[in-house]
């Protein structure tokens, strides 16, 4: 998928505040910064005897997963909850769909529960993006992840713990390690790092997990581990991600840990204050050595706690946008 404006227009209200959150394509830094910012103020929500504040009381906020989840689906449901909405969640992948009905079908039933907010998990790229082009005007819709497209609430919680961690952007070396052809988090982490100015963006990972075109994200491409960690503050290891895969790509997974693995050896090839981070769930002796994933550079479930923070920011924001732009259609049809 090519970076481009052309989802901006819909995601955005005349006001320019989020209207749907699809994908980080286009989305101005302004935009990013308030969303991280907006989370970062959710924080601590999290530490109240009574997690939750009434932004969203009265609103119904329906999760549809057509793919299964379980760290995306329960934060993302944490997350509506904390801001007092209700919260449905359908599993689609075995209901309706899986009995025939088309994609359009389903958004009509649902769209007649009266919801105002879908959050949207499929295995095809595009559907939330075609789902909130023709979902009623009312309806927010968040991307919770499509095909290898997006992920942008798993990019901008990668943001926030970055940030939290790290501070600005600016000066930093980031390595993103492993499986990127087929990891949407990876197109997400890498057009948000280019937006919030991080100037050393590294992919590292075989030629047969690299997609064609990466230079196009601003980013350095390394296929040697040791050589693609030098020096840098922040690693992102991505999973291998097996089910997505057809023929030969990878001789074996202990052949991929032997090249590619993030060991504590390897890991000394960063610098010495770096954080290790990964989307879940992790493979142990796959893509990372416990020793790593459990030590102290390891910030993975910081990630967990920081992403219902981001979810909580995005699903306010986007509320939010939706009720400036039914005001100002209101306003205009005086």
């Amino acid at each position: 998928m090519t970076p481009t404006d052309a989802k901006r227009p819909l995601q955005l209200n005349d006001l320019g505040q989020l209207r749907h959150f699809l994908s980080l394509d286009g989305l101005p830094r302004e935009l990013l910064t308030e969303i991280l910012d907006t989370a970062d103020s959710f924080l601590e929500v999290g530490n109240r005897s009574v997690k939750k504040v009434p932004l969203l009381r009265g609103k119904t906020v329906c999760n549809v997963f057509f793919e299964n989840s379980t760290r995306t689906r329960t934060t993302f449901e944490l997350a509506a909850k904390r801001l007092s909405a209700d919260v449905i969640t359908l599993n689609v992948s075995t209901s309706s769909t899986s009995k025939g009905e088309t994609l359009t079908d389903t958004l009509r039933n649902l769209e007649a529960m009266a919801a105002d907010m879908f959050v949207v998990r499929h295995a095809e790229s595009g559907a939330a993006h075609f789902i909130a082009e023709h979902v009623c005007p009312d309806v927010a819709v968040i991307n919770g992840g499509d095909g290898r497209h997006a992920h942008p609430t798993q990019g901008m919680l990668d943001m926030l713990t970055i940030r939290r961690h790290k501070g600005s952007f600016e000066n930093l070396s980031v390595a993103i390690v492993g499986d990127i052809l087929h990891s949407r988090v990876a197109r997400s982490n890498m057009l948000a790092l280019k937006t919030l100015g991080c100037p050393d963006i590294r992919v590292i990972g075989p030629k047969t997990l690299l997609p064609i075109g990466l230079e196009q994200y601003g980013v350095r491409l390394f296929n040697d581990m040791s050589e693609g960690l030098r020096d840098v503050d922040v690693v992102i290891m991505l999973r291998l991600q097996r089910e997505r895969m057809q023929g030969g790509m990878l001789p074996s997974e202990s052949e991929f840990y032997r090249l590619y693995g993030l060991s504590t050896q390897r890991l000394a090839q960063a610098r010495p204050d770096a954080i290790v981070m990964h989307p879940g769930p992790i493979n142990r002796g796959v893509e990372i050595e416990s020793a790593v994933a459990d030590g102290t550079q390891s910030v993975i479930l910081n990630q967990v706690t920081y992403g219902i923070a981001i979810r909580m920011a995005v699903l306010s924001m986007a509320m939010s946008g939706q009720t400036a732009q039914r005001q100002l259609d209101s306003e205009e049809q005086k």
